[in-house]
């Protein structure tokens, strides 16, 4: 079970293949600090696809020569895009990556209804957070990719994000569905959303909501309340009413609590790393190992 992101780490590297991850634009410093970091551990190959002179002079910056490194050369933001999505297409690339491309460019060659790499109806954001303060890896989902989820929506956003925990090695990721309390309130869509989900009993996970923050995280403000609940103190995957929420809860985790982050979207077919270009490449850095061990190629040693 994977409960820090240096667990991350060590369970790549007792695979026999490594998975090949291939960045969309490439020129950029940060993304190619964290592929050096991947590649030079032994954990991945890479592909960067963009313009191979601005490539190579980031390459000669960081002293970043790997034989097996590759290079495809691309004019402009749009090609580099469709080159990627038809090295996954082919079979040449296991993973996908978000160089220096605005995202909108990026992922409208990977929904292309003819030629792109979608995989489900949805399409979801799944932000992976360590924290110094809690026991364990927790998700917020989605805070990057569907706005105001309706709930079938949200039925799909967690069912990503519990295939992607099963496969990190829980058996039963337990789950809230957030809001701002934790009874069925007619007039907040989202309990009613919360409400319903929860009555599904959908398989390989535990459901909470709707449920408050406080009672998710804290024991005492659950026992005050008089709220039972297995997931509180211990929840895995946090489910967001929308993406506003999403997007402050992961930065406030971030920016004001020190939390470490690794974000990835699933329903593709393979995991897509796509990461804010104001990131950090140690944050890239864990997305691209996120990315890869839940699409590796290879065998368990």
């Amino acid at each position: 079970m994977i409960k820090r992101f240096e667990d991350l780490e060590k369970k790549l590297k007792n695979q026999t293949n490594k998975p090949r991850i291939g960045v969309v634009c490439a020129h950029d410093l940060h993304t190619v600090e964290a592929i050096k970091s991947a590649v030079e551990k032994d954990l991945i190959e890479a592909v960067l696809i963009g313009i191979k002179k601005d490539i190579s002079k980031i390459l000669l910056k960081l002293d970043f020569n790997n034989p097996n490194l590759r290079i495809v050369d691309s004019d402009t933001d749009a090609e580099s895009a469709v080159l990627g999505v038809k090295l996954v297409r082919a079979g040449e690339i296991d993973l996908l990556m978000k160089g220096k491309i605005q995202t909108k460019d990026f992922l409208k060659a990977v929904v292309n209804s003819d030629t792109g790499i979608k995989n489900s109806d949805v399409l979801s954001h799944i932000a992976i957070n360590e924290l110094a303060n809690y026991h364990k890896i927790i998700a917020i989902t989605d805070g990057g990719m569907v706005a105001y989820p309706d709930v079938k929506q949200k039925r799909a956003i967690l069912q990503n994000a519990v295939e992607l925990f099963n496969n990190l090695g829980y058996e039963k990721p337990k789950v809230a569905i957030l809001a701002a309390v934790e009874v069925v309130n007619p007039k907040m869509q989202e309990t009613i959303d919360a409400d319903e989900i929860k009555k599904m009993n959908l398989p390989n996970c535990i459901v909470e909501g709707p449920i408050s923050y406080d009672l998710t995280f804290s024991k005492e403000s659950a026992e005050i309340k008089g709220y039972k609940s297995e997931v509180t103190a211990d929840v895995d995957i946090l489910v967001m009413p929308n993406i506003a929420t999403g997007n402050i809860v992961n930065k406030a985790l971030i920016y004001s609590a020190g939390a470490k982050m690794a974000g990835i979207v699933v329903g593709a077919k393979v995991p897509i790393v796509l990461t804010s270009r104001g990131a950090s490449s140690e944050e890239k850095y864990y997305s691209v190992l996120l990315a890869a061990l839940c699409n590796s190629k290879g065998e368990t040693t």
